[in-house]
């Protein structure tokens, strides 16, 4: 198990359909420091289905998150004990998410309105964890004035003794916006999450929300904030934002993506012989080479060849082929 140290200074949101362990073990040969988070998973999917399947990852993959939706503070409490046998390094409580599925479950960011509530899920949790616990949020949803909702709410989770929250620097619209508009059309506001970080200086606050490259990274590590959250950049574009990002620590990890792709290998391999697909790893691998000679041809045998059914390493090989091939030519 990497040990953790400061991880929560770069972390990769939790992302539904995207962040799944294939995703996770990819993004991790990247940056050995970054925190990584499960995509969310509700309490009651936890007490009632399948475990292993929502629960399995690599141990390669620490430091890693569990983050989970809910607003029942037994469900999660119960969650949270059946989690323990999985040994995730923190366990997060998701209160922002704005998807229609998560307002009719009564969790997410509709929770923002109920700071008590969440108080009560998150010590409820605390009871249970042998790890932190933390909580991820907006600056507030619908008609909140976010100067006034957010440090009340943030001032329930001192109380309940939360000491780490992710803010996702925007409001959340539950009337009129899908969950694709809520995280562009919100505009952002960083200088509100500093403010709080100001007010709350024994909470490690993290950013999260408009963040595409490392000197953005590193230039609001300056301005104070314990840490910030990449979330879309580092799924589109993870080369750009991840390798190299292990200097933030100080350590010189940074692969190239080539080396990636190959260090992938093993891990397809496995995946193939235990009967997955390839496509259910590549489809995250997409990005890597972004902007670069050879990125579309990459993308088009991954996309094409790689969804076969019986697609292996050797379509992964040609695609690489693509990018190699271009950097010779160049």
């Amino acid at each position: 198990m990497t040990p953790i140290v400061d991880s929560h200074r770069l972390s990769v949101a939790p992302m539904m359909d995207w962040t799944d362990r294939h995703c996770r073990y990819f993004h991790r040969l990247m940056t050995h420091r970054a925190m990584l988070y499960t995509e969310m998973v509700t309490a009651p999917a936890v007490l009632h289905g399948p475990k292993p399947r929502l629960l399995d990852y690599s141990a390669a993959e620490h430091p890693v998150a569990l983050q989970l939706g809910g607003s029942d503070p037994v469900d999660l409490a119960q969650a949270v004990r059946i989690a323990r046998d999985w040994r995730y390094d923190e366990v997060n409580l998701n209160c922002g998410c704005p998807s229609d599925r998560v307002q009719s479950g009564c969790f997410g960011a509709v929770l923002m309105q109920q700071p008590r509530l969440v108080a009560d899920c998150v010590k409820a949790m605390q009871d249970q964890a042998d790890v932190p616990v933390t909580v991820k949020c907006r600056i507030g949803v619908d008609d909140q004035n976010p100067e006034e909702a957010l440090p009340q709410f943030l001032e329930a989770m001192v109380a309940a003794g939360v000491r780490h929250v992710v803010i996702h620097a925007r409001k959340a619209w539950l009337q009129g916006l899908s969950p694709k508009e809520n995280r562009e059309i919100p505009p952002l506001d960083y200088p509100l999450v500093l403010a709080m970080k100001r007010q709350f200086p024994e909470l490690t606050i993290c950013l999260n929300g408009g963040v595409t490259s490392l000197a953005q990274v590193r230039e609001l590590l300056s301005s104070g904030l314990d840490g910030v959250m990449l979330g879309r950049a580092a799924y589109h574009d993870p080369g750009a934002v991840l390798i190299g990002a292990d200097r933030l620590w100080g350590l010189d990890h940074a692969p190239t993506r080539i080396d990636v792709v190959r260090a992938m290998i093993p891990y397809v391999e496995a995946h193939l012989a235990a009967g997955g697909r390839l496509h259910q790893i590549t489809r995250h691998m997409l990005g890597l080479f972004h902007g670069l000679p050879g990125a579309r041809g990459w993308r088009q045998v991954l996309s094409t060849e790689g969804t076969r059914e019986d697609a292996g390493v050797a379509e992964l090989l040609a695609a690489l082929a693509r990018i190699e091939g271009a950097a010779e030519a160049a």
